[in-house]
């Protein structure tokens, strides 16, 4: 064996010809990787390291599970950490700040400043050392939890074998009693638009871009088009929203909420084409034109902009898996089809997160791994979907969990409303702070909490009670007489629920 690998190189390398050494790198690579490959026997193979692969290999580590993790990125933490939640929310915040100083809000509550100015490096510096802290945390709580991390891509070759390829072409084999997809998704591509992360860009590009745009497009105005719209939007941009729907917020969200939504970032200054689909969208000189259509009339237009950020929407991460190896076939939008307990056809693989079926939000990917693990184990394997909430981090935050009015009302459920404005809300009112409202929907026979959706300052934080009391199978009348902290905006959930069960709220 070594003479013919010794044979092969000197091959390889003869004449010392640019060619030749790179063929010397390629062959060397293949024989090491093919002779060399190291192996590992574990308990568990998890493919992925977003937050459902991470929180799942440590959820395993500590069950007393030997556990292998294979990430295909150079950093731990998938999309969210890397090129997601994380990193958009370091920019929805420190946006934010520029935006009342800037704006004159400060102003308002006697803070005087001058000059104002941007820093916009600063800025992405702030976001990446977020980033950095946060994937080097999950290294951090691998070593410390004894999971084996191997970077490289991961492919399923037998019920019980993945291969992990490195970079540099060997491999790794992980022989494991169990497997776990964890692989996430990635940005669904609009057909005929090419994205260059320049000037077309997807949210990974929108996240890094060197210049304040004049002029900014959106294809699509649900949660990741608005979070990131509504930064370059505080930061100077102008944008436009091009939504197919009649309405924005994305899938879930309350028409009532919807509405209002639309109105205040009007009022910030976003513009919105509603009913209205793409046709085209080229490069223009240093810019976009995007020609537009109504849905309903057929008229057309174009548009032109500084960049273009194309937010339809995510899929599954499913290609080059080897799912085809043990008989996995996937559904009609590329997800791995899993039972109860999170098991494909394949009693030994499982599957979570972004890639299965379900909202793609990490903290329901973070749920089923660790729930899914305890199964593995002998545990009761559980989730109530209805009760994981949503939240878009525009300002002022919407926050939703359970059944919003129009699927009660296609459901043929009686129920109650109970709603309380932000503006009659003593914490808001001192903050200076009071778009938006807390709306309650609870089941008009045993006053069971069925919905709740928030609009207004720190929603994505008081939606959490919401979800506990739905958990626990509350009444909109336990939550009315739970002794809420005076002056809070919680205050304003604790009103609503009151307005549900009795009728009316005590300060509006």
């Amino acid at each position: 064996m070594q003479c013919n690998i010794r044979h092969l190189v000197n091959l390889a390398a003869k004449g010392n010809s640019a060619a030749g050494l790179r063929n010397h790198g390629a062959i060397l690579g293949a024989l090491y990787g093919r002779f060399y490959s190291t192996t590992h026997d574990a308990d568990l193979v998890v493919i992925g390291s977003g937050p459902g692969g991470y929180v799942a290999s440590i959820k395993a580590a500590q069950l007393g599970m030997k556990t292998v993790c294979i990430e295909k990125n150079d950093t731990l933490g998938g999309t969210c950490l890397n090129v997601g939640c994380i990193p958009s929310k370091a920019l929805l915040n420190n946006s934010h700040y520029y935006h009342m100083a800037h704006s004159g809000d400060l102003a308002s509550r006697g803070i005087l400043v001058d000059n104002v100015r941007l820093d916009l490096d600063v800025l992405m510096d702030q976001k990446t050392k977020a980033v950095k802290s946060l994937t080097g945390g999950i290294a951090q709580l691998f070593k410390k939890n004894k999971v084996t991390h191997l970077n490289g891509f991961g492919t399923i070759t037998g019920p019980n074998t993945v291969v992990a390829k490195m970079a540099d072409g060997s491999e790794e084999v992980v022989n494991a009693k169990n497997i776990m997809i964890a692989t996430g998704s990635e940005v669904t591509p609009f057909p005929g638009i090419e994205i260059d992360e320049e000037t077309i860009v997807s949210s990974t590009g929108a996240l890094k871009m060197k210049q304040v745009p004049k002029r900014m497009g959106l294809i699509g105005a649900g949660v990741i088009g608005l979070e990131l719209g509504s930064v370059w939007g505080r930061l100077g941009a102008e944008v436009t929203a091009i939504e197919f729907l009649s309405s924005i917020g994305g899938a879930g969200i309350d028409q009532e909420v919807s509405k209002s939504f639309q109105k205040i970032l009007t009022k910030q200054g976003f513009k919105f084409l509603l009913g209205t689909k793409v046709v085209a969208a080229s490069k223009s000189g240093s810019g976009v034109t995007v020609s537009v259509e109504n849905v309903k009339d057929g008229s057309k237009q174009e548009l032109e902009f500084d960049v273009l950020l194309v937010s339809v929407g995510r899929r599954p991460y499913t290609e080059g898996l080897g799912l085809e190896n043990v008989g996995i076939v996937k559904d009609d939008r590329g997800r791995v089809p899993v039972n109860s307990v999170f098991q494909t056809i394949v009693p030994s693989i499982y599957a979570i997160g972004d890639c299965i079926h379900g909202p793609m939000l990490a903290h329901k990917a973070e749920d089923e791994g660790i729930v899914c693990v305890e199964g593995m184990q002998g545990g009761h394997v559980h989730i109530d979907y209805n009760c994981v909430p949503s939240v878009v981090y525009t300002h002022p935050e919407v926050a939703w969990v359970g059944k919003n009015e129009e699927e009660l009302k296609n459901e043929g459920v009686a129920y109650n409303v109970g709603k309380f404005p932000f503006m009659a809300n003593s914490r808001a009112k001192t903050n200076n702070d009071t778009d938006g409202f807390v709306k309650v929907l609870a089941d008009k026979q045993t006053d069971r909490v069925l919905g709740v959706h928030i609009i207004g300052p720190a929603a994505g934080e008081l939606i959490n009670e919401a979800v506990l009391a739905m958990e626990y199978g509350a009444s909109a009348e336990d939550v009315a007489r739970v002794c809420h902290a005076h002056p809070t905006c919680a205050e304003a959930l604790r009103e609503a629920h009151t307005a549900a069960s009795f009728g009316k709220p005590i300060n509006f």
